[in-house]
């Protein structure tokens, strides 16, 4: 039986001890701004363990929702009021009112109070089979989080400021490697940049890797936050550039996506690292390192930072970014990346006001086929995945095939966020054989952690560019599609248009955006298939996709009887068939 003492805390710092009934929590995040509300917790088996350590002396909530906001939330609410636990478990309905749930599915484990912290620490199924409760999976959680000063006996007041929402990922795995204290390290980090008093800015930098004379293995990054900065700083991408530049891209940073952005930073495409508030350092597996120093090793990194200024605060100035550790101490093997998805290009097209539009991208059998036989039949092993779109996206998913049937799923993000890219550890390394990746998505792309590595940078697709066309109506253009810029030339409406205004031009409707949806999943698909060097291998032009893909993925039903939130997902995959995998999203362009 459980007993609640109302002990004094001293330096409360989260991780510092055990829980209260000894249990460790492998995962602390910061939930405000103010450093008031820490959440940690801990995933064993189907449960999982929260520990609350807020600065108050009444109420604290938590919850979950599908959009960040109040409404069809799942909230907890607990705390200690004269000397006695409470917790309780509520929800809001669409016009998010709350009501306390019949069915009591949070468990209390330990309570604690002083004069200014209260600690409460409580476990949930994963899967609670309560049509109130919000299922926990391995797609981002859309955390909430309140307090107040006054304790909540009879049912919470209203919080007022004290609230925010946090994305998080509660279910990835775990990956504790002890690395030595001496490390060396090298900062890429921004220098004085100012945010405009705006709401949301992307800051573009490029940065020159550190010249090394022989080999080194990257073995640890971690996000070098400016002090105050925690809740400015939403996320950072890391990509790798062309190395066929000098020193004068260095020169300063630009507005990302902004017309006026330099060339350079165009041939910075492929994802080496990500993190996002809330998110945590990467560490590569004890036998695989990121390889600096030799001719085919990133020369030059292009660094993307979000920063998020809702309250239009004037005159900030930012020096945040990454740490990369690295050591002589060379592991077993080189780590690559594989951009697997939709071929990023402006003939991917999303009609308007669509609240719903399914994306594919296809890295097809013959490109895995021809890169892996020449470099490794044995195949390569995929240990973390990071999954990314833009603003419309709504949900990835990453499906494996072999020889005609699909083994596992590799990843899936069915709540994405944009705001909260980071890798997703696999529980277990996947091996993938010579065969195919297939993807399809706004921007719908993963890119693939493996080992070893070979020279296979992206292999992507978009569907038929003509057969785009001739759904909206177009006969003929002046020359061949696949130069650039190609000019329609009949029929008339479309005269002298590019794809893209044509396009813009075209009367969209519901049923016709639904049609045009339904065609472009059926369509043969242009390939990519890219070396290190952006030189491409031999495969290229026009494949028909396999007849046998199932859409959309069908998820098991859950043992308790109600369907998974999973089997509402929307599409989105990769497939291999002989190895084959298949990117697949969902996007919406109704809210943009």
């Amino acid at each position: 039986m459980c007993c609640w003492p109302l002990l004094l805390l001293w330096g409360l710092l989260p991780g510092e001890a055990a829980g209260g009934l000894g249990r460790t929590y492998p995962h602390w995040t910061l939930l405000d701004s103010e450093g008031k509300y820490w959440l940690g917790w801990d995933h064993r088996g189907s449960q999982i363990a929260f520990r609350l350590q807020v600065r108050t002396a009444g109420y604290v909530g938590l919850g979950f929702s599908p959009t960040g906001a109040m409404a069809s939330a799942d909230i907890v609410v607990g705390g200690v009021a004269h000397g006695r636990p409470y917790l309780q478990d509520y929800f809001t309905n669409a016009n998010r009112e709350l009501k306390k749930d019949a069915q009591q599915d949070y468990h209390l484990e330990y309570a604690m109070e002083n004069g200014t912290h209260t600690i409460i620490e409580f476990t949930r199924e994963l899967h609670t089979c309560d049509i109130n409760d919000k299922s926990i999976t391995d797609s981002t959680v859309r955390v909430i989080w309140a307090y107040h000063r006054d304790d909540a006996e009879a049912g919470p007041k209203y919080h007022d400021s004290n609230r925010g929402t946090k994305s998080l990922r509660l279910l990835n795995p775990e990956k504790t490697s002890v690395l030595s204290t001496a490390l060396l390290y090298f900062d890429l980090v921004n220098q004085d940049v100012p945010i405009p008093n705006k709401d949301t800015t992307y800051w573009c930098q490029m940065f020159k890797i550190p010249v090394f004379q022989e080999k080194h293995h990257v073995i640890k990054v971690e996000p070098v936050i400016q002090k105050g900065h925690e809740s400015l700083v939403h996320h950072i991408l890391l990509y790798q550039c062309s190395s066929n530049f000098n020193d004068s891209v260095l020169a300063s940073g630009h507005e990302c996506y902004h017309p006026n952005m330099p060339d350079a930073f165009l041939t910075c495409e492929t994802v080496i690292f990500a993190w996002a508030i809330g998110g945590e350092g990467f560490s590569y597996p004890p036998h695989v390192g990121l390889s600096l120093g030799t001719a085919l090793d990133p020369h030059y990194v292009l660094l993307e930072v979000h920063y998020d200024n809702p309250t239009y605060k004037e005159g900030l100035i930012d020096n945040s970014g990454l740490r990369l550790f690295y050591t002589m101490d060379i592991r077993k093997y080189d780590a690559g990346v594989i951009e697997a998805g939709l071929w990023v290009s402006l003939f991917h097209t999303i009609p308007p006001g669509m609240p719903e539009f399914q994306s594919e991208g296809h890295c097809t059998l013959e490109c895995l086929e021809e890169a892996l036989e020449a470099e490794k039949p044995s195949g390569i092993h995929v240990f973390a995945v990071l999954l990314h779109a833009h603003l419309a996206g709504r949900g990835i998913r990453l499906r494996h095939f072999r020889k005609g049937k699909e083994v596992k799923l590799l990843a899936y993000d069915d709540d994405f966020d944009f705001n909260f890219q980071e890798f997703q550890y696999l529980k277990e390394e996947q091996t993938i054989l010579p065969g195919g990746l297939s993807t399809r998505n706004e921007m719908c792309l993963s890119y693939l952690l493996y080992y070893p590595r070979i020279n296979l940078t992206r292999c992507a697709s978009i569907p038929d560019i003509m057969e785009q066309l001739q759904f909206i109506g177009v006969k003929e253009i002046y020359r061949p599609v696949t130069t650039w810029p190609f000019i329609i030339k009949s029929p008339k409406q479309y005269k002298n248009l590019s794809f893209m205004d044509a396009m813009n031009k075209f009367k969209w409707t519901k049923k016709e955006g639904l049609s045009f949806n339904k065609m472009v999943l059926g369509l043969p698909v242009n390939v990519r298939c890219s070396k290190t060097d952006n030189a491409e291998w031999s495969i290229q032009g026009m494949t028909a996709l396999p007849p046998d893909i199932e859409r959309p993925y069908k998820a098991e039903p859950l043992v308790c009887g109600t369907s998974s939130s999973s089997s509402r997902h929307r599409d989105f995959s990769i497939k291999l068939l002989v190895c084959l995998l298949l990117l697949s999203c969902t996007l919406s362009t109704k809210r943009l």
